[in-house]
């Protein structure tokens, strides 16, 4: 029997724990980005309001907002798993061992992340589009709606994708700390057992989930820019 042979039949034989890994770390990603959308997008939105010399400039409520957004991101991901801990016990029962309660620290970063991000891309969009919001009498809804986000549409998405990347590597991180996830089966089965094939396959199907993902991205970026 060859050497590809019995790869395969090593693949099909640890295939179920391979597509139980990726429900995990599908459910970690898919919490991360929904809390990015539902909360980082509006807190990246409020920094760039807030921020001397934009519309809605208040110092105070920007210092604060964009010190706690500078800690949580600038915290070593894992550290910030750990402190965590007590939090994450308290709202889920549980600290390890469950892909849901994994998914607390995942989001708390997404949403940090990707504030940061739309911040940048809104300081992007031309002064007089913010110029003409105001002399068209535009109330701070219509603002962000009507204006900022239909001319930053694009750098938008790529910001998003651009956080996607770095969200599937916070999951790999969760598998330490008994998250699950195809990070996590990558650690036990290439580290702690030294089957390294299936270490290699893990990486592999990252590596495609990543490529695929900028790809579609990229492209939906591209379409929706019509400048």
């Amino acid at each position: 029997m060859n050497n590809l042979q019995i790869y395969w039949e090593r693949l099909i034989e640890f295939t179920p724990d391979i597509i139980e890994s990726l429900g995990q770390t599908g459910i970690m990603m898919g919490s991360a980005m929904v809390a990015a959308i539902v909360l980082g997008l509006p807190l990246g939105t409020v920094l760039f309001l807030t921020n001397e010399g934009n519309p809605r400039a208040n110092k105070d409520s920007y210092q604060i907002l964009s010190t706690l957004v500078n800690i949580i991101r600038s915290f070593p991901f894992l550290l910030l798993v750990v402190s965590m801990q007590p939090i994450i016990r308290a709202v889920y029962g549980r600290a390890t061992g469950d892909p849901v309660a994994a998914s607390f620290p995942m989001m708390v970063i997404a949403i940090a992340l990707y504030a940061r991000f739309v911040e940048q891309s809104l300081m992007d969009v031309d002064r007089g589009v913010l110029e003409t919001a105001d002399a068209m009498g535009a109330t701070t809804w219509q603002l962000v709606t009507k204006f900022l986000f239909v001319e930053a549409k694009s750098s938008l998405i790529i910001g998003y994708t651009t956080a996607f990347v770095s969200y599937i590597s916070y999951s790999t991180i969760m598998g330490v700390v008994g998250g699950g996830g195809i990070g996590d089966f990558a650690i036990r089965y290439g580290y702690q057992r030294y089957e390294t094939d299936m270490m290699y396959t893990a990486i592999i199907i990252i590596i495609v989930i990543v490529q695929l993902c900028q790809w579609f991205g990229f492209k939906l970026a591209r379409k929706v820019d019509h400048r």
